[in-house]
């Protein structure tokens, strides 16, 4: 209740404010997040027909949709019938289709069972409105193993329920359905749980040994549910996707694809991620609609050494026009980092209760990171953490590496995050404005947010951070204050803070921590600080 009496305050002030000397550049702020879109205008429910052009702030090709040869044929021209497992069916459509060149195999209305599918060249899988199709929650039905890519590790397994491998000009659309392996099946209670992947599959290991298809009821790792690997020119468009056994849509090792205008929904499903976009390049994602039980739009590229091995990077990725309503994180990059993160746009979307809604994570043994990260025009509500950068993670899953002291000596292994810029993004309610963890070896440099409109109930929280510029920003707050620890060259420039103190107080440690400056901004410096800037080895406290 009185968090809410706050909030009415606050939009009172920002009346007043609106009223005072500095109105002009506030309605000039104002005018810049006015573009930002609300979520009737983005998300599946908004899909245009035709795809707009790209502009992203890096070198893209313009992508288009594929052309497929014009013939077509439903499973029911093969004998497919209601009530009946149609894997062989599905199969041999797609394989009679491909020899005549290509062309649409149709799933008609209607509710069919299946195990993997494996698309081929110049194939369209066309799940048609009113078509339910149910994966089987047995092993047996996915084998024999593929490769594929299992938590940014290669291995020989299940692959995914929809597959392909080495194709071409490949498609999947629709209106219909699909739903992922049943619960209670050993698919769902042979997945591997004992421990991280990477303990269980040493990057030594050659990938002819890494086969895991559990024929005496070992484990397995769990298919993912739509997965080309090595593929070239991808479409998704359409589709609905529920009660997944692992990450939704990933494509790895691909070149040239577009996804669209898909709804996912995995809320209570641990490892549900939305749409995961791993090692591959020229990537496309716009108006889906994503209800999450783990990170929504994720971008990953290989895990830890066998990562490395690989050296795939993901780039040149833009995503626009998304909508998030539940997840723990909005748009992640990680944590899977190895051969880096690089070249992604998120424009115009909505985030609405995702733990995290603009979210950075890896981990010492992870590798690799993330760098030239843009994101604009952006609406939040609903999130514990705007920006959240975590480069420490649990020691449930990396151990002694969690622990921030002492330093590491930097190696393969260590990772990055910098080049990071957000601007024109509206934060509507979070708990909090920043969490930033870095590590004292690689700390989170080069971060600009500009153009800043928020509402959170405390401030900031860093650790080794070098080089972060806050400005024209207008940020009311419950809890104005700032902790930072070993920090540095830190600049909040033409920032107004509005608090129920009327002040902001800043709590800096660390040997590092210096250079942290306040310029034209309301309050024009912290409570305590003789003036501006606070500089090492300087008290401000006196």
């Amino acid at each position: 209740m009185i968090w809410g009496l706050y909030r009415v305050l606050s939009l009172v002030i920002f009346m007043l404010f609106a009223t005072s000397a500095n109105a002009g550049a506030y309605r000039a702020q104002e005018r810049k997040t006015d573009s930002i879109p609300v979520k009737e205008r983005v998300g599946a429910a908004a899909l245009p027909t035709e795809i707009a052009p790209i502009n992203a702030p890096f070198k893209m090709p313009q992508l288009r949709r594929p052309v497929f040869p014009g013939r077509s044929m439903a499973i029911t021209e093969n004998g497919a019938k209601e009530g009946a497992k149609v894997t062989g069916i599905i199969q041999q459509t797609i394989e009679q289709l491909n020899k005549q060149g290509g062309g649409k195999v149709i799933i008609p209305k209607g509710k069919w069972y299946t195990g993997r599918i494996t698309l081929l060249n110049n194939i369209n899988l066309e799940i048609a409105e009113g078509a339910e199709l149910y994966f089987s929650g047995e092993v047996e039905d996915y084998r024999p193993a593929v490769f594929t890519r299992n938590e940014g590790i290669e291995v020989m397994s299940l692959g995914a329920c929809i597959y392909a491998n080495g194709q071409r000009n490949i498609a999947i659309t629709g209106k219909g359905k699909l739903i992922g392996p049943a619960k209670g099946g050993s698919v769902r209670k042979q997945i591997m749980t004992k421990d991280v992947i990477e303990n269980v599959i040493s990057h030594t290991t050659p990938l002819a040994q890494r086969i895991y298809e559990a024929h005496k009821g070992d484990f397995i790792f769990p298919p993912m549910f739509i997965s080309p690997i090595n593929c070239n020119n991808v479409f998704i468009e359409g589709i609905s996707l529920e009660n997944t056994a692992f990450w939704n849509v990933v494509p790895v090792y691909c070149d040239s694809v577009i996804i669209r205008g898909i709804t996912v929904h995995s809320v209570g499903i641990p490892r549900g991620d939305g749409i995961d976009i791993e090692s591959s390049r020229n990537v496309l994602i716009e108006y889906c609609t994503l209800t999450t039980g783990d990170d929504a739009f994720t971008i990953k590229a290989g895990r830890g050494y066998d990562g490395l091995r690989v050296n795939r990077p993901t780039e040149n990725v833009v995503i626009r026009n998304g909508l998030v309503l539940e997840g723990h994180g909005g748009i992640t990059c990680g944590s899977e980092t190895a051969s880096m993160i690089r070249n992604l746009y998120v424009h115009d979307c909505v985030f609405e209760n995702a733990r995290s809604a603009i979210r950075f994570k890896t981990r010492r043994p992870r590798g690799g990171g993330g760098e030239n990260l843009f994101y604009e025009r952006i609406r939040i509500s609903g999130s514990r953490y705007a920006f959240e950068w975590d480069m420490l993670g649990s020691a449930t899953h990396v151990g002694a590496a969690a622990a921030r002291y002492p330093p590491r000596a930097k190696d393969a292994l260590t990772p990055v995050f910098r080049n990071i810029k957000a601007e024109n993004i509206i934060i509507e309610k979070a708990t909090q404005f920043i969490k930033a963890t870095a590590i004292p070896e690689s700390p989170l440099a080069n971060v600009v947010i500009n153009q800043i409109r928020s509402n959170t109930e405390s401030l900031i929280t860093a650790a080794d951070v070098d080089g972060f510029t806050i400005s024209n920003a207008i940020i009311s707050v419950q809890h104005p204050v700032v902790d930072l620890l070993d920090t540095r060259n830190i600049l909040f420039n033409k920032v107004t803070i509005l608090s129920p103190s009327n002040t902001i107080q800043f709590k800096v440690e660390g040997p590092l921590s210096h250079q942290i400056r306040f310029r034209n901004s309301s309050p024009s410096r912290p409570s305590g600080w003789k003036n501006n800037s606070w500089q090492k080895n300087v008290s401000t406290a006196k």
